[in-house]
């Protein structure tokens, strides 16, 4: 479409604020070209509005059209019938007004409808800048809507402001959304981030769908990022620069580490309660330890008839806890204290990612996060509440990145655990989640409904769809936009980094153009910059 006229594309013909419009398609316009997921503008007697179209459908004046169908193969006969008897429908959710009225400052929520037999316009890229603003800042450029190569920016101020969730089913993308996001908030300094880092795709370098090398975070910046890793050995055959090897001790791991693990442990409930009366009778520091020290004889069972711990359920935590202690990076006492290294780079405003190397079980990523994130929240926890008692600046917003989210905030843990805690409590400490999921139906509902921004790649399961577009005003019309989508490079968000739902074909990311977008330049480009201002300076 040529951005510099506007196309027309029909008129309102009915239509509701829930519901949205039907917009009669004009015989100038081809209904195949109408697409899903396309922005229009609505030019209503008072005011302009601004919408996306949700459903395509065709329709006809005469039933006896669709009984005997006329013979098309004359042209003539075909652009009679195209401009009388049958048409195309676009629906249409109008969702912001963008002007005519001069009482309105920038765009506004719909809280009307425009008039019967209002122009209906293809948006032109003035309008989709308008809306979504252009990149500064505060804003970071994400893609582009379906149809132009106008830019569309997410606000990551007010991205930060509340955990949000990125969500799409296996190979579709999210991976590479995701470094995106990361890249803009580094780059806008709008948050520090902490990446539990599960397949090794966020720190050095990652792959794409194609198993080619794309550079990751440290790569592209690394003076603004630091690489954790729990595997030494396998950092070093990737070839990784890493700048701390995580040790985790037996004394830092306390019951409540212990209970999140019940599923992936298989451990009773028994077993969980179990676990907090051996902390009491050895103490916080030792009780794994001496918990796993103890033999089967007199003394074991006259201790587990004191503690009033069944054998069967003693049994059953015995199993869960040796599942743990066969984990490498597992130790009686860690030589240094992570939690505070981590916090030494955050305060610094560099970016950890932490690297989980060949132990990408479960077991070993819900372990490592959880713990960490306990600690280094109640660190937040403690300095917001000093600066609010003496007046000093908060910590620098931190954004803690977990990837398999279902498994700390299904319905059945999330209240106990600390990602459920800080999906709720939104930025009060100055720390929020960014949880990445291609099961989104298993995550809590009101952990769901507490996310502020979602970005969503194709999903195919019902159940899913409807978790994601929870309490989402137009709910029906944008799952129908969902399940529309292409199944790589294609997002839908919606939430408060965007003033409406967008669909946009995210930004290209991998080549080494798509690191000069970011502003980077390459040290091949220095040293041939390099070389021609030396020979300019020998050639004067």
């Amino acid at each position: 479409m040529n951005e510099e006229t506007t196309q027309k594309l029909g008129i309102v013909v009915s239509g509701s604020l829930t519901q949205g419009v039907e917009v009669r398609l004009d015989g100038s316009a081809s209904v195949e070209d109408m697409a899903v997921g396309r922005y229009v503008t609505i030019e209503g007697q008072k005011r302009r509005f601004f919408g996306m179209i949700t459903d395509v459908s065709l329709g006809f004046t005469d039933q006896r059209l669709s009984l005997t169908p006329p013979d098309t193969s004359d042209p003539l006969m075909a652009e009679v019938l195209a401009g009388t008897s049958i048409y195309g429908t676009l629906h249409v959710l109008p969702m912001l007004t963008i002007g005519t009225d001069a009482s309105l400052e920038g765009p506004q929520p719909v809280k009307t409808v425009p008039s019967h037999y209002s122009t209906v316009n293809a948006a032109s890229q003035q309008d989709v800048e308008l809306v979504f603003g252009e990149e500064d800042e505060r804003k970071f450029y994400i893609g582009t809507p379906l149809d132009m190569e106008t830019k569309i920016c997410l606000n990551l101020e007010e991205l930060v402001k509340r955990s949000n969730g990125i969500f799409g089913k296996s190979g579709t993308g999210k991976t590479f959304l995701t470094r995106l996001l990361l890249i803009g908030m580094l780059q806008k300094s709008t948050a520090v981030n902490l990446v539990f880092d599960m397949h090794n795709e966020y720190g050095w370098e990652g792959t794409s769908e194609g198993h080619r090398k794309v550079k990751a975070l440290k790569q592209l910046f690394p003076s603004s990022v630091a690489v954790f890793t729990l595997d030494e050995e396998s950092s070093r055959r990737r070839k990784v620069q890493t700048d701390f090897v995580v040790r985790i001790g037996y004394d830092e791991i306390e019951p409540e580490d212990i209970a999140l693990l019940r599923q992936t442990l298989n451990l009773t409930e028994a077993s969980v309660q179990a676990v907090y009366q051996l902390a009491r009778a050895f103490g916080n520091k030792k009780w794994i330890e001496k918990t796993l020290e103890l033999e089967d004889g007199e003394e074991t069972a006259e201790l587990l008839n004191r503690l009033n711990i069944h054998e069967a359920t003693f049994g059953n935590l015995r199993r869960g806890l040796e599942t743990i202690r066969r984990l490498p990076f597992l130790v009686p006492k860690s030589p240094d204290n992570t939690v505070s290294r981590i916090l030494e780079y955050l305060d610094r405003g560099i970016n950890v990612v932490l690297e989980f190397g060949r132990y990408t079980d479960v077991t070993a990523y819900i372990l490592v996060a959880n713990l960490l994130t306990r600690r280094i929240y109640a660190r937040y926890r403690d300095r917001t509440e000093q600066a609010m008692g003496e007046d000093t600046p908060t910590p620098h917003p931190l954004v803690i990145t977990i990837e398999e989210a279902h498994k700390f905030l299904n319905p059945e843990v999330s209240s106990q655990t600390i990602f459920g805690t800080i999906a709720r409590e939104m930025r009060k400490y100055n720390v929020t989640l960014l949880v990445i999921d291609q099961r989104p139906g298993g995550i809590d509902t009101e952990v769901m409904s507490q996310l502020g921004t979602k970005l969503t790649c194709l999903l195919d399961s019902e159940k899913d769809i409807d978790s994601v577009l929870a309490g989402v005003s137009g709910k029906n019309e944008l799952k129908s936009v969902l399940a529309k989508l292409e199944s790589k490079q294609q997002a839908l968000i919606f939430g408060h980094a965007v003033p409406m739902p967008i669909v946009v074909r995210t930004r290209e990311y991998g080549s080494a153009e798509s690191y000069k977008s970011f502003g980077l330049v390459s040290q091949a480009d220095v040293k041939k910059k390099a070389e021609k201002d030396i020979e300019e300076l020998w050639g004067q």
